[in-house]
């Protein structure tokens, strides 16, 4: 799912939803689960049921008549690329699409879920968002007329298409608000009298669920000259579960939840699944989010690697949270090599480098991936002094931080993909 931080967006644009990790508690619904949230509050959306198997897919697609469009249930983004959404002209079609997306592996992700929903005649196609910009202490809006492509490439290629306006959380998006977030989008006034109210709507959306990012695309006008939320994507505050009493519904069972977040959160660690190459292990959010920068900008240098996630082990972590951490890593198919960066306060790095020993003795041939390891602070000379003791063929020691992200960069760019064991929770 899509997540955006905006204390480590870079200047002049802002860094597209998901390129970016995130260190609060949160959830991402899956799209039906949005969909269900929308039309809860009145945002107009397409009739869709969820299917478990093709039998049930046909079945769904006779039960809302007419083409339909068959759509895989997975918390990441791409899916269309992947072919995992598939127009389906009749029930028999809905049923061949979902056979061939249910088991699917989207970017680690497997399909056990698909959404048949209602196909409609798109006149154009739009971008919304609504997410916390902690740097400013506010809300943010982002807005465009060119939805249905990749907001992360709208926003690098033309920036001036997506329109950034700030949100007072005390006040919202009222008419005057979505009036002007409409504006600043550059729809003329006939398209904003039926943009208006939808805005406002997905608002209510954001606020009343506590979330922490709303996001639609393609927010669609229909050939009838409906306006429609055709996918959604929603992060809740897990912090404000206290307030709902829809939570553990939606948090659904461990076969719908990514297996390697599920893993890191039974053993009380702080991980988000990215795109890129690099694993990331650090000791605190500001540390590990600064790594992910050094980490992107360096990847530049070597074909493209970016951060493969998020994963902050704690300020005063041991050797067992190492352990836990490094073997999650270990176990995402698309990492080509690890850094781990640790500044030893709470954390002594002898503790770390005892992990990251414990960790390769107890994976043993299945780790097959090179790992770089910078440690610094307390207790430095004994982690480096452990580490160089094992000497271990797959680990690099290395004393600067940019040294290091250069390094794991290039070891990732040199490595073939490698497929790890089944991850189970």
């Amino acid at each position: 799912m899509q997540v955006w931080c905006p204390a480590s967006a870079g200047p002049g644009w802002p860094h597209p939803p998901h390129t970016l990790s995130r260190t609060e508690d949160i959830m991402d619904l899956f799209e039906y689960q949005a969909r269900d949230l929308f039309e809860a509050h009145g945002v107009p959306v397409v009739r869709g049921i969820v299917a478990d198997t093709p039998e049930d897919a046909r079945r769904a697609a006779e039960e809302l008549g007419g083409p339909t469009v068959v759509k895989a249930q997975v918390k990441v983004g791409g899916r269309g690329k992947a072919g995992g959404v598939r127009l389906a002209g009749d029930p028999q079609k809905a049923q061949e699409a979902a056979g061939a997306i249910l088991s699917m592996d989207i970017k680690g992700h497997t399909v056990e879920q698909v959404m048949v929903v209602e196909a409609v005649d798109i006149a154009e196609e739009y971008y919304f968002s609504i997410l916390l910009d902690r740097a400013n202490r506010s809300y943010l809006a982002m807005c465009s007329m060119e939805g249905g492509m990749e907001i992360e490439v709208l926003a690098r290629e033309r920036p001036e298409a997506l329109a950034r306006v700030e949100v007072n959380p005390l006040t919202g998006i009222d008419d005057t608000k979505a009036r002007e977030i409409a504006r600043a989008a550059g729809f003329d006034d006939t398209i904003a009298q039926k943009i208006v109210p939808v805005l406002q709507q997905l608002y209510r959306v954001y606020h009343d669920e506590d979330a922490t990012l709303v996001e639609v695309n393609p927010l669609v006008l229909t050939a009838e000259g409906e306006v429609l939320a055709l996918d959604g994507k929603i992060t809740l505050d897990d912090n404000a579960d206290f307030r709902h009493d829809n939570r553990e519904e939606l948090v659904g069972s461990a076969g719908t939840t990514d297996p390697l977040e599920l893993r890191a959160k039974k053993n009380g660690l702080n991980y988000v699944r990215l795109d890129g190459t690099v694993g990331i292990i650090g000791n605190g959010a500001g540390l590990v989010m600064s790594t992910l920068d050094i980490v992107a900008e360096a990847g530049q240098r070597h074909g493209g690697q970016a951060p493969a996630n998020f994963l902050d082990i704690g300020g005063g972590a041991s050797s067992d949270s190492m352990v836990a951490g490094l073997e999650v890593i270990m176990c995402d198919p698309q990492v080509r090599s690890v850094l781990v960066n640790v500044f030893g306060g709470i954390t002594a790095c002898d503790e770390v480098a005892r992990g990251i020993v414990g960790a390769l003795e107890e994976l043993g041939d299945g780790a097959a991936k090179p790992i770089v390891v910078r440690l610094d602070g307390h207790n430095v000379d004994k982690g480096r002094e452990i580490l160089e003791e094992f000497n271990h063929p797959l680990v690099t020691l290395v004393a600067g931080m940019d040294e290091a992200a250069d390094r794991a960069a290039q070891l990732a760019a040199e490595q073939p993909t490698t497929e790890f064991a089944t991850v189970t929770s």
